[in-house]
């Protein structure tokens, strides 16, 4: 049972987001030509290989000047509002990590709450209007619970994990309310919003990686 994540294991675990997200590519095409354009599979393949790159190549051992290098690349990355969102994440946790060589229970939660309010500054969605906030508020508030509750780390990512799947499978029952999509409207119930299935396997993605790294 670990109560505490350092620089090492970090990187294993962005590595993990990326690896499973980038083998999801098609999948998360499939799903964005439903309601979408069909490209939100080869933007967050972009946006993964520079969180995988950036990760490895970076050799500062410092997780907030890595969060930040990342965040940084992936606001300059092609392809729609990806690169900006995923790039407010990785700032919004890069400063939530700021002084701290290893993340316990409660500096995860916290990392991954400041990414959130990072994104929630630059978007305006909310629960219920279908996108990848149907999956990332539930999932941060699950970890913040469980981190609360003093439970290790594989539990706090597994939980997370649980929330956003729940709430990526919510997002097929509702009409689009946000983005492109909201066009489609009522066309959108029945497919799942392809954000927020990304997102689910970027918590997924972070748990196999903490996995892996033993």
């Amino acid at each position: 049972m670990q109560t505490a994540i350092n620089y090492d294991t970090l990187i294993k675990m962005l590595s993990g987001a990326a690896e499973l997200i980038i083998k999801n590519r098609d999948e998360l095409g499939k799903l964005d030509s439903a309601i979408g354009d069909g490209d939100h599979g080869v933007t967050m393949e972009r946006a993964m290989t520079i969180v995988s790159t950036k990760a490895k190549q970076n050799k500062s051992g410092d997780i907030s000047s890595m969060m930040d290098e990342i965040g940084w690349d992936l606001l300059n990355c092609d392809g729609g509002a990806t690169g900006p969102l995923y790039g407010s994440l990785f700032l919004g946790m890069a400063e939530a990590t700021k002084g701290k060589s290893e993340l316990d229970g409660l500096a995860l939660a916290g990392m991954l709450d400041g990414g959130l309010k990072s994104i929630m500054q630059q978007s305006k969605a909310k629960i219920g209007d279908k996108t990848m906030l149907d999956a990332l508020i539930p999932a941060v508030e699950a970890a913040q619970k469980a981190a609360a509750d003093k439970q290790d780390i594989g539990k706090i990512l597994s939980s997370a994990v649980e929330a956003a799947r729940k709430g990526s499978d919510y997002t097929a029952t509702i009409p689009a309310r946000f983005g492109r999509a909201k066009f489609q409207g009522e066309r959108t119930i029945g497919h799942a919003d392809p954000g927020s299935v990304s997102t689910t396997l970027f918590f997924q993605g972070l748990l196999n990686g903490y996995t892996a790294a033993g």
